[in-house]
């Protein structure tokens, strides 16, 4: 299998370091759509996701180009996202059916807290299981 091939498959990243060749294409646009993983720039050209880093490009393909439908790009490559906010969603609702009866300002705090950490254990998970099942 060669390189450009990996880079084509989903799931797949390819390293191409600055000093062997500057690239970038031509009608690739930069973009804040996905994660830039410490990344200062990134663009996208179809379904191509481009980082830029001080010392290399970061390159793989999305199964959907999230600028063309966002709600199918979350479900095929980012679905650690929307679990994520469901767990958080499920986990404010769960705070605030078990805290009902406090004050309101601690039932916000309480729920606003078990939003994030659920929200983040979802997200963490998830992304887990994806990287391992890749």
């Amino acid at each position: 299998m060669q390189l450009l091939d990996l880079a084509i498959m989903p799931g797949n990243e390819i390293e191409v370091p600055k000093e062997l060749r500057e690239f970038m294409l031509e009608k690739a646009e930069e973009t804040f759509l996905g994660q830039k993983n410490g990344a200062y720039k990134q663009y996208r050209y179809g379904n191509l996701h481009i980082r830029e880093y001080g010392d290399k490009f970061l390159v793989h393909t999305d199964k959907v180009d999230p600028r063309k439908d966002p709600v199918g790009h979350l479900i095929h490559d980012a679905p650690e996202v929307l679990i994520g906010l469901a767990c958080a969603v499920f986990g404010s609702q769960v705070a605030k059916n078990i805290l009902d009866k406090n004050s309101k300002k601690q039932s916000f705090t309480v729920g606003l807290i078990t939003s994030i950490v659920s929200g983040y254990v979802g997200y963490t998970a998830t992304k887990k299981i994806k990287n391992y099942l890749e």
